[in-house]
Protein backbone atom coordinates (compact mmCIF):
# COMPACT_ATOMS: atom_id res chain seq x y z
CA UNK A 1 0.00 0.00 0.00
CA UNK A 2 1.45 3.42 -0.76
CA UNK A 3 2.02 6.06 2.33
CA UNK A 4 0.15 9.23 1.60
CA UNK A 5 1.36 12.41 3.58
CA UNK A 6 -2.34 11.90 5.39
CA UNK A 7 -0.97 8.42 6.83
CA UNK A 8 2.47 9.91 7.81
CA UNK A 9 0.24 12.53 9.61
CA UNK A 10 -1.99 10.34 11.41
CA UNK A 11 0.52 7.86 12.30
CA UNK A 12 2.69 10.50 13.81
CA UNK A 13 -0.81 11.79 15.68
CA UNK A 14 -0.72 8.22 16.90
CA UNK A 15 3.11 8.04 17.93
CA UNK A 16 2.88 11.13 19.54
CA UNK A 17 -0.40 10.00 21.33
CA UNK A 18 2.34 7.00 23.09
CA UNK A 19 4.35 9.62 24.07
CA UNK A 20 2.04 11.63 26.00
CA UNK A 21 0.67 8.13 27.83
CA UNK A 22 4.61 7.35 29.02
CA UNK A 23 4.21 3.89 26.24
CA UNK A 24 7.29 3.00 24.08
CA UNK A 25 6.15 3.51 20.33
CA UNK A 26 6.22 -0.62 20.12
CA UNK A 27 3.32 -0.74 22.24
CA UNK A 28 1.57 0.68 19.01
CA UNK A 29 -0.17 -1.45 16.88
CA UNK A 30 2.21 -2.10 13.77
CA UNK A 31 0.26 -4.57 11.66
CA UNK A 32 -2.42 -1.93 11.16
CA UNK A 33 -1.86 1.30 8.81
CA UNK A 34 -3.48 4.36 10.01
CA UNK A 35 -6.72 4.54 7.55
CA UNK A 36 -6.90 0.80 8.08
CA UNK A 37 -8.06 1.70 11.93
CA UNK A 38 -10.61 4.35 10.93
CA UNK A 39 -13.75 3.80 12.00
CA UNK A 40 -16.67 3.72 9.04
CA UNK A 41 -19.20 5.99 11.51
CA UNK A 42 -17.50 8.42 13.97
CA UNK A 43 -18.64 7.94 17.17
CA UNK A 44 -18.58 10.57 19.88
CA UNK A 45 -17.72 8.71 23.40
CA UNK A 46 -18.12 10.04 27.07
CA UNK A 47 -15.41 9.10 29.35
CA UNK A 48 -16.28 9.00 33.05
CA UNK A 49 -12.49 8.64 34.21
CA UNK A 50 -10.41 7.74 31.50
CA UNK A 51 -6.85 9.01 32.86
CA UNK A 52 -5.72 5.83 34.92
CA UNK A 53 -4.42 2.96 33.58
CA UNK A 54 -7.14 1.50 31.35
CA UNK A 55 -8.53 4.66 30.15
CA UNK A 56 -5.91 6.50 28.14
CA UNK A 57 -5.11 2.83 26.26
CA UNK A 58 -8.86 3.63 25.45
CA UNK A 59 -8.84 7.25 24.81
CA UNK A 60 -5.94 6.81 22.67
CA UNK A 61 -7.71 3.80 20.78
CA UNK A 62 -10.29 5.60 20.10
CA UNK A 63 -8.75 8.58 18.68
CA UNK A 64 -6.63 6.32 16.37
CA UNK A 65 -10.68 4.97 15.22
CA UNK A 66 -11.27 8.78 14.09
CA UNK A 67 -13.55 8.88 17.31
CA UNK A 68 -14.25 11.98 19.34
CA UNK A 69 -13.28 11.07 22.94
CA UNK A 70 -14.61 13.53 25.93
CA UNK A 71 -12.87 13.13 29.47
CA UNK A 72 -15.21 13.62 32.52
CA UNK A 73 -13.23 13.43 35.94
CA UNK A 74 -11.79 15.95 38.87
CA UNK A 75 -8.71 16.88 36.81
CA UNK A 76 -6.53 15.15 39.32
CA UNK A 77 -5.30 12.20 37.89
CA UNK A 78 -2.39 12.36 34.83
CA UNK A 79 -4.69 15.90 33.55
CA UNK A 80 -1.69 16.61 31.10
CA UNK A 81 -2.64 13.63 29.02
CA UNK A 82 -4.62 14.26 25.92
CA UNK A 83 -4.25 18.47 25.52
CA UNK A 84 -6.13 18.45 22.57
CA UNK A 85 -9.04 16.27 23.93
CA UNK A 86 -12.49 17.74 25.15
CA UNK A 87 -12.31 17.58 29.30
CA UNK A 88 -15.55 18.76 31.44
CA UNK A 89 -14.03 18.99 34.74
CA UNK A 90 -16.39 17.48 37.47
CA UNK A 91 -17.68 15.04 40.57
CA UNK A 92 -19.51 11.72 39.97
CA UNK A 93 -20.43 12.46 43.85
CA UNK A 94 -22.55 15.47 43.39
CA UNK A 95 -20.73 17.41 40.46
CA UNK A 96 -22.26 16.30 37.20
CA UNK A 97 -23.71 19.39 36.47
CA UNK A 98 -21.29 20.19 33.83
CA UNK A 99 -22.62 17.31 31.52
CA UNK A 100 -25.98 18.53 31.30
CA UNK A 101 -26.60 20.25 27.85
CA UNK A 102 -24.68 17.61 26.30
CA UNK A 103 -24.81 14.58 24.29
CA UNK A 104 -23.25 11.67 23.37
CA UNK A 105 -23.16 8.38 21.38
CA UNK A 106 -21.80 6.38 24.21
CA UNK A 107 -20.56 6.16 27.57
CA UNK A 108 -17.72 4.37 28.64
CA UNK A 109 -17.70 4.19 32.64
CA UNK A 110 -14.22 2.94 34.05
CA UNK A 111 -14.47 4.90 37.57
CA UNK A 112 -17.76 3.13 39.18
CA UNK A 113 -17.03 1.58 42.30
CA UNK A 114 -20.16 2.96 44.64
CA UNK A 115 -23.55 2.17 43.56
CA UNK A 116 -25.13 5.37 44.32
CA UNK A 117 -22.56 7.17 42.29
CA UNK A 118 -23.05 5.03 38.97
CA UNK A 119 -26.84 5.34 39.27
CA UNK A 120 -26.56 9.19 39.47
CA UNK A 121 -24.72 9.11 36.40
CA UNK A 122 -26.48 6.43 34.17
CA UNK A 123 -29.61 8.62 35.15
CA UNK A 124 -28.18 12.15 34.09
CA UNK A 125 -27.46 9.71 30.79
CA UNK A 126 -29.76 7.73 30.18
CA UNK A 127 -31.71 10.03 27.80
CA UNK A 128 -28.59 11.19 25.99
CA UNK A 129 -26.25 8.27 24.88
CA UNK A 130 -27.20 5.36 23.09
CA UNK A 131 -25.18 2.98 24.46
CA UNK A 132 -23.29 2.71 28.69
CA UNK A 133 -20.59 0.61 28.52
CA UNK A 134 -19.94 -0.50 32.38
CA UNK A 135 -16.58 -1.73 33.46
CA UNK A 136 -16.67 -4.50 35.73
CA UNK A 137 -15.01 -7.39 37.72
CA UNK A 138 -14.97 -11.48 38.04
CA UNK A 139 -15.08 -10.64 41.70
CA UNK A 140 -18.96 -9.87 41.59
CA UNK A 141 -19.10 -13.91 41.82
CA UNK A 142 -19.44 -15.00 44.63
CA UNK A 143 -18.61 -17.68 45.25
CA UNK A 144 -15.79 -17.68 43.06
CA UNK A 145 -15.76 -21.59 42.86
CA UNK A 146 -15.92 -24.22 40.43
CA UNK A 147 -13.97 -25.00 36.64
CA UNK A 148 -15.27 -21.91 33.39
CA UNK A 149 -17.45 -19.48 35.47
CA UNK A 150 -20.03 -18.22 33.46
CA UNK A 151 -21.69 -14.59 33.01
CA UNK A 152 -24.85 -16.63 34.58
CA UNK A 153 -23.07 -17.76 37.58
CA UNK A 154 -24.70 -16.10 40.75
CA UNK A 155 -23.33 -12.60 41.49
CA UNK A 156 -22.67 -10.90 45.19
CA UNK A 157 -24.66 -9.20 46.95
CA UNK A 158 -24.53 -6.07 49.68
CA UNK A 159 -25.78 -8.09 52.43
CA UNK A 160 -23.55 -10.81 52.00
CA UNK A 161 -21.26 -11.38 54.71
CA UNK A 162 -17.66 -10.63 53.73
CA UNK A 163 -14.84 -8.93 54.55
CA UNK A 164 -14.28 -7.48 51.28
CA UNK A 165 -16.89 -5.08 49.71
CA UNK A 166 -15.57 -4.64 46.53
CA UNK A 167 -16.96 -7.52 44.54
CA UNK A 168 -20.49 -6.85 45.98
CA UNK A 169 -20.59 -3.14 45.03
CA UNK A 170 -19.69 -3.41 41.16
CA UNK A 171 -22.83 -5.90 41.54
CA UNK A 172 -24.65 -3.85 42.90
CA UNK A 173 -22.79 -0.81 40.00
CA UNK A 174 -23.89 -3.39 37.23
CA UNK A 175 -27.55 -4.04 38.14
CA UNK A 176 -27.90 0.15 38.64
CA UNK A 177 -26.72 0.17 34.78
CA UNK A 178 -29.42 -2.40 33.91
CA UNK A 179 -31.86 -0.93 35.23
CA UNK A 180 -31.43 2.45 33.75
CA UNK A 181 -30.63 0.77 30.16
CA UNK A 182 -32.32 -2.50 30.22
CA UNK A 183 -31.75 -3.14 26.50
CA UNK A 184 -28.66 -0.54 25.80
CA UNK A 185 -25.98 -1.29 28.17
CA UNK A 186 -22.85 -3.54 27.57
CA UNK A 187 -20.81 -4.89 30.86
CA UNK A 188 -17.57 -6.28 31.17
CA UNK A 189 -16.09 -8.21 33.77
CA UNK A 190 -12.61 -7.89 33.90
CA UNK A 191 -9.98 -9.90 36.11
CA UNK A 192 -6.66 -9.44 35.60
CA UNK A 193 -5.37 -6.40 33.21
CA UNK A 194 -1.27 -6.04 31.86
CA UNK A 195 1.00 -4.02 29.72
CA UNK A 196 2.31 -0.70 29.64
CA UNK A 197 1.53 1.52 31.48
CA UNK A 198 0.32 -1.34 34.51
CA UNK A 199 1.55 0.48 37.65
CA UNK A 200 -0.51 -1.92 39.81
CA UNK A 201 2.50 -3.96 39.06
CA UNK A 202 0.79 -7.54 39.38
CA UNK A 203 2.06 -8.39 36.22
CA UNK A 204 4.95 -5.85 35.99
CA UNK A 205 5.98 -7.98 39.39
CA UNK A 206 6.98 -10.85 37.12
CA UNK A 207 8.14 -9.23 34.18
CA UNK A 208 10.58 -7.41 36.05
CA UNK A 209 12.19 -9.85 38.42
CA UNK A 210 12.53 -12.27 35.58
CA UNK A 211 13.94 -10.40 33.48
CA UNK A 212 16.90 -9.42 36.81
CA UNK A 213 17.49 -13.09 36.42
CA UNK A 214 18.55 -15.37 39.71
CA UNK A 215 16.70 -17.86 41.70
CA UNK A 216 13.15 -16.63 41.35
CA UNK A 217 10.53 -17.86 43.83
CA UNK A 218 7.68 -19.81 41.95
CA UNK A 219 4.28 -20.30 44.20
CA UNK A 220 2.21 -23.46 44.50
CA UNK A 221 1.82 -25.91 41.94
CA UNK A 222 3.33 -25.52 38.25
CA UNK A 223 -0.77 -26.33 36.76
CA UNK A 224 -2.31 -23.25 38.95
CA UNK A 225 -4.18 -21.74 36.47
CA UNK A 226 -3.67 -17.87 35.72
CA UNK A 227 -5.38 -15.53 33.56
CA UNK A 228 -4.33 -12.14 32.42
CA UNK A 229 -5.49 -9.87 29.31
CA UNK A 230 -3.50 -6.87 27.50
CA UNK A 231 -4.63 -3.77 28.14
CA UNK A 232 -4.25 -2.89 24.80
CA UNK A 233 -6.40 -5.66 23.54
CA UNK A 234 -9.34 -4.94 26.12
CA UNK A 235 -8.76 -1.22 24.52
CA UNK A 236 -9.33 -2.48 20.92
CA UNK A 237 -12.17 -4.33 21.55
CA UNK A 238 -13.65 -2.00 24.04
CA UNK A 239 -14.28 0.59 21.09
CA UNK A 240 -15.58 -2.12 18.70
CA UNK A 241 -18.16 -3.37 21.00
CA UNK A 242 -19.37 -0.07 20.32
CA UNK A 243 -18.98 0.91 17.12
CA UNK A 244 -20.67 -2.34 16.53
CA UNK A 245 -23.57 -1.49 18.96
CA UNK A 246 -22.63 -4.56 20.33
CA UNK A 247 -24.61 -5.09 24.52
CA UNK A 248 -24.99 -7.50 27.11
CA UNK A 249 -22.10 -9.47 29.76
CA UNK A 250 -19.06 -10.77 29.12
CA UNK A 251 -16.11 -12.06 31.18
CA UNK A 252 -13.36 -9.97 29.96
CA UNK A 253 -10.36 -12.53 30.43
CA UNK A 254 -7.32 -13.80 28.40
CA UNK A 255 -5.63 -15.27 27.52
CA UNK A 256 -7.49 -17.30 24.81
CA UNK A 257 -6.52 -21.19 26.19
CA UNK A 258 -5.93 -22.15 29.56
CA UNK A 259 -2.47 -21.25 30.78
CA UNK A 260 -0.77 -22.54 33.88
CA UNK A 261 1.61 -20.69 36.56
CA UNK A 262 4.77 -22.67 35.17
CA UNK A 263 3.72 -21.57 31.33
CA UNK A 264 3.02 -17.76 32.31
CA UNK A 265 6.80 -18.07 34.03
CA UNK A 266 8.47 -19.84 31.28
CA UNK A 267 6.61 -17.61 28.69
CA UNK A 268 7.98 -14.65 30.28
CA UNK A 269 11.78 -15.61 30.60
CA UNK A 270 11.32 -16.56 26.62
CA UNK A 271 11.40 -12.90 26.05
CA UNK A 272 14.71 -12.12 28.35
CA UNK A 273 18.09 -13.09 28.02
CA UNK A 274 18.91 -13.17 32.06
CA UNK A 275 19.93 -16.36 33.58
CA UNK A 276 16.53 -17.11 35.52
CA UNK A 277 15.70 -20.39 37.04
CA UNK A 278 12.28 -21.18 39.03
CA UNK A 279 11.88 -22.59 42.30
CA UNK A 280 8.90 -23.98 43.32
CA UNK A 281 7.23 -23.32 46.60
CA UNK A 282 4.61 -25.14 48.53
CA UNK A 283 1.13 -23.11 48.50
CA UNK A 284 1.12 -24.23 52.76
CA UNK A 285 4.33 -23.36 53.43
CA UNK A 286 3.66 -20.09 51.79
CA UNK A 287 0.49 -19.42 53.74
CA UNK A 288 2.53 -20.55 56.84
CA UNK A 289 4.34 -17.81 56.76
CA UNK A 290 2.10 -15.21 55.76
CA UNK A 291 2.95 -14.83 52.26
CA UNK A 292 -0.48 -13.74 50.46
CA UNK A 293 -1.62 -14.24 47.60
CA UNK A 294 -1.94 -10.76 45.12
CA UNK A 295 0.19 -9.23 48.24
CA UNK A 296 3.59 -11.24 48.20
CA UNK A 297 2.45 -13.09 45.23
CA UNK A 298 0.83 -11.12 42.76
CA UNK A 299 -1.65 -12.77 40.33
CA UNK A 300 -1.21 -16.41 41.61
CA UNK A 301 -4.06 -18.46 43.61
CA UNK A 302 -3.88 -21.93 44.48
CA UNK A 303 -6.86 -24.10 42.78
CA UNK A 304 -8.08 -25.28 46.20
CA UNK A 305 -11.65 -24.42 47.87
CA UNK A 306 -10.16 -24.73 51.19
CA UNK A 307 -6.87 -22.44 50.88
CA UNK A 308 -7.36 -19.07 52.79
CA UNK A 309 -3.66 -17.25 51.93
CA UNK A 310 -5.17 -14.05 52.76
CA UNK A 311 -6.44 -12.63 55.98
CA UNK A 312 -10.01 -13.06 56.07
CA UNK A 313 -10.12 -15.12 52.98
CA UNK A 314 -10.76 -12.37 50.63
CA UNK A 315 -12.64 -12.68 48.15
CA UNK A 316 -10.47 -14.12 45.57
CA UNK A 317 -10.15 -18.06 47.34
CA UNK A 318 -11.47 -20.97 45.48
CA UNK A 319 -11.15 -23.18 42.26
CA UNK A 320 -12.88 -20.64 39.42
CA UNK A 321 -9.70 -18.66 40.14
CA UNK A 322 -7.75 -18.48 36.98
CA UNK A 323 -10.53 -20.29 35.40
CA UNK A 324 -13.32 -17.83 34.58
CA UNK A 325 -15.00 -18.60 30.93
CA UNK A 326 -14.04 -16.21 28.00
CA UNK A 327 -16.10 -18.05 25.42
CA UNK A 328 -18.76 -15.16 24.81
CA UNK A 329 -16.34 -12.78 24.72
CA UNK A 330 -14.17 -14.04 22.03
CA UNK A 331 -17.13 -14.25 19.68
CA UNK A 332 -18.49 -10.74 20.47
CA UNK A 333 -14.84 -10.28 19.06
CA UNK A 334 -12.36 -9.98 21.86
CA UNK A 335 -8.68 -10.89 20.23
CA UNK A 336 -5.57 -11.38 22.19
CA UNK A 337 -1.85 -10.63 21.11
CA UNK A 338 0.76 -13.56 22.66
CA UNK A 339 1.99 -13.09 26.19
CA UNK A 340 5.33 -12.58 24.68
CA UNK A 341 4.49 -9.26 23.18
CA UNK A 342 2.58 -7.90 26.36
CA UNK A 343 5.31 -9.11 28.61
CA UNK A 344 8.51 -7.70 26.03
CA UNK A 345 6.45 -4.25 25.66
CA UNK A 346 5.78 -3.84 30.10
CA UNK A 347 9.55 -4.60 30.11
CA UNK A 348 10.03 -1.63 27.63
CA UNK A 349 7.59 0.27 29.75
CA UNK A 350 8.76 -0.18 32.91
CA UNK A 351 12.95 0.53 32.25
CA UNK A 352 11.57 4.23 31.65
CA UNK A 353 9.43 4.40 35.06
CA UNK A 354 11.17 6.51 37.23
CA UNK A 355 9.86 5.37 40.45
CA UNK A 356 12.07 2.92 42.86
CA UNK A 357 10.70 -0.95 42.40
CA UNK A 358 11.44 -1.59 46.30
CA UNK A 359 9.57 1.70 47.44
CA UNK A 360 7.04 -0.71 50.07
CA UNK A 361 4.11 0.39 47.99
CA UNK A 362 4.29 -2.06 45.57
CA UNK A 363 2.87 -5.43 45.82
CA UNK A 364 5.47 -8.40 45.83
CA UNK A 365 8.48 -9.58 47.66
CA UNK A 366 11.42 -7.50 47.11
CA UNK A 367 14.98 -9.58 46.29
CA UNK A 368 16.19 -9.47 50.48
CA UNK A 369 12.61 -11.39 51.74
CA UNK A 370 12.92 -13.32 48.15
CA UNK A 371 16.16 -14.59 49.40
CA UNK A 372 15.28 -15.17 53.27
CA UNK A 373 12.23 -17.11 52.19
CA UNK A 374 14.34 -19.16 49.64
CA UNK A 375 16.68 -19.57 52.20
CA UNK A 376 13.90 -21.19 54.68
CA UNK A 377 12.26 -23.38 51.61
CA UNK A 378 15.51 -25.04 51.05
CA UNK A 379 16.68 -25.32 54.47
CA UNK A 380 13.17 -27.25 55.54
CA UNK A 381 13.35 -30.98 56.69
Amino acid sequence: MTTTRRDFMEWSAAVYGAFTLGLPVTALSCSRTPLEKRASKPLRILFLGGTGFIGPHMVQEALDRGHTPTLFNRGRTNPHLFPNVEKLKGDRDGGLGVLEGHTWDAVIDTSGYVPHVVRASAELLKDVVNQYLFISTTAVYQPFNGIDIEETAPLATLDNPTTHTYGPLKAQCEREVRELFPTHSTVLRLCTIGGPGDRSNQFTYWVQRIDRGGEVLAPGDTTDPVQILDVRDLSEWVIRLLESATYGTYNAVGPEAELSFAEFLYGIRATTSAATSFTWVDADFLAKHELYPWKQIPLWWPSRDDYRGAPGGGFLGGTGFGLVNRKRAIRAGLTYRPLAVTAKDTLDWFETWTEPWESGSQPGLTLAEESDVLAMWHARQ
